[in-house]
C-alpha cells in the first residue's frame, strides 16, 4: 500500500460541511483507507481575492490505486460535488489536490508530484504539519521546520 497526502478546500455551499463530507467520501472510497485527517482551517483566498474564505484540510490515506488513477479519481469526486472551473482560482465547492504519493516524482500534464506549490501555501502546510510533522518537503526541510520559519496570520484552526 502506498501513502498519499491529499489537500482539500471549499468556499461555497457551507464549506465546513463540504470539507467534512469530502473527508468522509475519501474514507469510504474503495482502494483508499483514511490514516489521519487534519483539523479544518479557515483561510483567506489566494490568487483571486473577490470570493469567500476557504475551509481547508489535509488527509493522509493508504491506497493501492496508482497515482495517476488516484488523481483522476480526485477529479471525479470534485465533479460529483459540483466543481466548476470558470477561471483559475475561482470559488469552488470542492478542490482536491494530490500533494504526495509515497515520495514519487512525476511530471505529467495531469499530475506533478510532489505538488510543486505546497510549500507556498499555508493552508496546506499548517494542516500537513498537524498530521505528518516530519514530512520532508522538496526544499529539504520538514513541514514543522518550514512552519517555524514562516508566518500565516490569515489562517486559523477551526476544529475537525
Amino acid at each position: 500500500m502506498a501513502t498519499a497526502l491529499i489537500a482539500l478546500g471549499s468556499n461555497l455551499q457551507q464549506p465546513e460541511k463540504q470539507a467534512s463530507k469530502a473527508i468522509e467520501v475519501l474514507a469510504n472510497t474503495p482502494g483508499l483507507r483514511l490514516i489521519r485527517a487534519s483539523s479544518l482551517y479557515a483561510t483567506a483566498p489566494v490568487g483571486y481575492d473577490n470570493q469567500p474564505d476557504f475551509i481547508n484540510a489535509v488527509v493522509q490515506m493508504a491506497t493501492d490505486i496508482p497515482a495517476p488513477q488516484l488523481m483522476q479519481l480526485l477529479l471525479n469526486i470534485e465533479q460529483t460535488f459540483g466543481r466548476e472551473r470558470p477561471f483559475p482560482n475561482a470559488p469552488r465547492i470542492l478542490d482536491l489536490d494530490l500533494l504526495d504519493y509515497d515520495g514519487m516524482q512525476l511530471d505529467t500534464e495531469l499530475l506533478k508530484l510532489p505538488h510543486p506549490r505546497m510549500h507556498e501555501r499555508g493552508f496546506v502546510i499548517l494542516p500537513l504539519a498537524e498530521i505528518v510533522p516530519d514530512f520532508m518537503l522538496p526544499q529539504g526541510k520538514t513541514v514543522v521546520e518550514w512552519v517555524a520559519e514562516s508566518q500565516h496570520p490569515d489562517i486559523r484552526k477551526i476544529g475537525m
